[in-house]
């Protein structure tokens, strides 16, 4: 915070300070870089369509949770049930380093993508859950479209979708990389480290 004195500002004769107060931080869009050990890539976030979502995942981000965290489950068409109901999708998903789960903070509201007007497409990141309302800082990034996390779809049975907050604009090669992987089923083995989370814009 910058503090400036002015000799020719005075209140009933008294010099007083003039403090200019930092900006609030209203970015439509916040640019972050993920840096990982296969390599790094960018996205951005949404703050206007998903105001809590994005001011959650940065709380986060700006507290270092994700410094040594993991990249741990991949999902692609043949390592998930291959039944006549069953709802495929392509993804990779993430969570913070384990010295920080422990101080996780509370769960955040689900942002619909019909509240958001956002949708699960090919790059989107979006938070991963398991009843609506219990998102906390596992996060899954798309590869492909994929309608059935949407508002309506049916791939959770409570029709709500995923929380869909930002998009991958800068690497996605990376990702499909990360998902290439080797993994046991849908572990990824070993996990991709997340060398650290940082904001760009």
């Amino acid at each position: 915070m910058a503090q400036t004195t002015s000799s020719n500002a005075t209140l009933s004769g008294t010099t007083t300070a003039t403090i200019r107060q930092n900006l609030p931080d209203t970015a439509a869009t916040v640019r972050i870089a993920i840096r990982t050990t296969l390599g790094v890539f960018e996205a951005e976030l949404y703050r206007r369509a998903a105001p809590a979502t994005v001011e959650n995942f940065l709380r986060y981000v700006t507290g270092g949770y994700y410094t040594g965290g993991l990249i741990h489950r991949t999902v692609k068409k043949d390592n998930q049930p291959d039944k006549p109901d069953s709802i495929k999708i392509e993804v990779i998903q993430a969570t913070v380093g384990s010295l920080y789960a422990q101080y996780a903070l509370p769960p955040i509201e689900l942002e619909t993508t019909q509240q958001s007007g956002l949708k699960h497409l090919d790059g989107t990141l979006s938070m991963a859950r398991d009843e609506p309302n219990t998102a906390q800082y596992e996060f899954f990034i798309c590869i492909g479209d994929q309608p059935q996390l949407n508002f309506g779809g049916k791939r959770n049975p409570d029709g709500q979708g995923f929380a869909a907050f930002g998009r991958v604009i800068k690497g996605m090669d990376i990702v499909r990389k990360i998902q290439q992987s080797r993994a046991a089923g849908q572990a990824l083995m070993p996990p991709i480290m997340i060398i650290g989370i940082t904001r760009k814009t």
